[in-house]
């Protein structure tokens, strides 16, 4: 399918993207996921159209966020050994990335939650092609650019939460009108799975696969994980009060992280018209041109408490290890 390099890896995309699709939602062979993850975002093309362009961002430019950065390193993925060794290879990498990341999009600059990202790529390819492959993702190279979710006010991730919110009322009534009752909001679980992609606090062979579908597919496949992890545990969490309830959906089950178990579940949501009505709605709201009904009675929750949670999402992401 890749071919010697990857050359024949479009060509093969172009003629069998069901195959494609299929192979990729089984997973990727470990031994050539660094190779076909470049290849499926983009990241490749990047890559050759900028050659030396890392490298003169590493070594001949300043950030405004080198302090901020070399103070994170240790936080992410801090049990994983290729980032223990304080100062060593795998710090050293990870502070290169995102230091030059901070420099290529100064809009943007750094936030911690990038670092998740960036190291969980570091583990499958070179410094320079996981820059490339960070920049595909925030920039869009293939899909929707994810920038918004590290920008002020983390504005794709209020309006993703806004959808995901919506989705489990729908989907899962009695457990949304149940996290009503009890005044839970997917601010208060569910920001770490779209800032960082499941890459923090899910058991690493998840996140791979998670990673293989995600980007092939886009960030629809973290409302699916998300959803079908609510839908495992559906039955239990409906019993639970605010304090158990809020524990359970921070700490799910080991079978419910089971990527053979889950992620068929997550395939069966049909959610890609869905969410593309949803971000039309939340952005009428925003803009103040439109109202629904729904979306008067769920946005002040999830305003209100963004106002409190959102400026301090990324940094909750160090207050334990991943497990």
């Amino acid at each position: 399918m890749i071919g010697v390099g990857g050359n024949d890896w479009k060509h093969y995309v172009r003629r069998n993207p069901h195959v494609v699709k299929r192979r990729i939602r089984k997973g990727i062979p470990d031994c050539l996921r660094g190779l076909v993850w470049q290849l499926i975002s983009g990241s490749r093309d990047l890559l050759l159209m900028n050659p030396g362009v890392y490298e003169t961002l590493v070594i001949y430019e300043t950030s405004a966020s080198e302090l901020e950065i070399i103070r994170d390193i240790s936080r992410t993925f801090p049990s994983h050994i290729f980032f223990q060794q304080r100062h060593g290879p795998g710090q050293r990498s990870l502070y290169n990335i995102l230091k030059a990341y901070s420099v290529y999009d100064r809009d943007v600059g750094y936030v911690q939650g990038m670092g998740f990202l960036a190291g969980l790529l570091l583990l499958y390819m070179s410094e320079e092609d996981a820059f490339w492959l960070l920049v595909a993702l925030l920039k869009g190279a293939v899909h929707a650019p994810m920038e918004g979710l590290y920008q002020a006010g983390l504005p794709l991730v209020q309006q993703y939460l806004s959808q995901f919110e919506k989705l489990v009322i729908e989907l899962m009534p009695k457990l949304g009108q149940h996290f009503v009752e009890e005044m839970i909001n997917p601010s208060m679980y569910a920001s770490q799975w779209f800032i960082t992609v499941f890459s923090y606090s899910f058991p690493f062979h998840l996140t791979l696969r998670v990673w293989d579908v995600f980007l092939y597919e886009g960030i629809k496949v973290v409302f699916q994980v998300g959803l079908a992890l609510l839908r495992l545990c559906h039955d239990d969490l409906v019993k639970l009060p605010f304090e158990k309830l809020l524990y359970a959906l921070r700490n799910f089950p080991e079978e419910a992280t089971d990527p053979d178990v889950l992620l068929p579940l997550a395939f069966s949501f049909k959610v890609s018209s869905r969410l593309e009505e949803l971000q039309k709605e939340y952005q009428k709201r925003q803009e103040g041109t439109s109202e629904t009904s729904s979306g008067e009675r769920l946005q002040p929750l999830v305003s209100k408490t963004m106002s409190r949670v959102g400026s301090r999402v990324v940094s909750n992401l160090t207050t334990a290890d991943r497990k």
